[in-house]
């Protein structure tokens, strides 16, 4: 089995949580957006085990479920992307497209499914804790703003009595 350099570009927007050593545990950090990282992959390599590979070689916690390979393209000018199913060998895909990385190159992002069974509890505790921050700020803001109309309008009813 020949293995052939594949390059794929991490757009990752969310943190991920990467294994640390015994002592340190798992730590979540945000990957800087466009770097591209490479791996050594077989033709008959899927998108899942590609997706598996890179998690594994940047020791990411995640569950692999989370993340898909899409393929980025150009036509005319244009530039298109696309998700390529789990099935799908990616390299194979670039083997066919040609050498040239304007034609076909490959990104990892998040899943774009909605799906929250990728997620785990705590990731799901903190989502929730965010949202309920932010509910609170919220509610606080409108609470303020018609406090702010009440004493004005108290204020003009005081000024159309004139002084007791």
């Amino acid at each position: 089995m020949t293995l052939y350099l594949f390059l794929v570009q991490m757009d990752l927007k969310r943190p991920v949580t990467v294994r640390g050593g015994q002592k340190m545990g798992a730590e979540a950090f945000y990957l800087p957006g466009g770097v591209i990282n490479t791996l050594h992959i077989s033709s008959n390599n899927t998108v899942r085990q590609v997706i598996n590979a890179l998690l594994k070689k940047f020791t990411v916690a995640d569950n692999p479920a989370k993340y898909a390979l899409y393929k980025r393209y150009r036509r005319e000018e244009q530039v298109y992307v696309c998700k390529l199913s789990d099935g799908e060998q990616p390299l194979f895909l670039r083997l066919v497209a040609g050498p040239n990385t304007d034609t076909l190159s490959f990104v990892l992002r998040e899943q774009q499914t909605g799906e929250w069974d990728a997620f785990s509890i705590p990731e799901l505790r903190n989502f929730l804790r965010i949202l309920d921050k932010e509910e609170e700020e919220q509610r606080e803001a409108v609470i303020r703003r018609y406090e702010a109309y009440r004493q004005g309008l108290q204020e003009a009813l005081t000024e159309l009595r004139g002084p007791s």
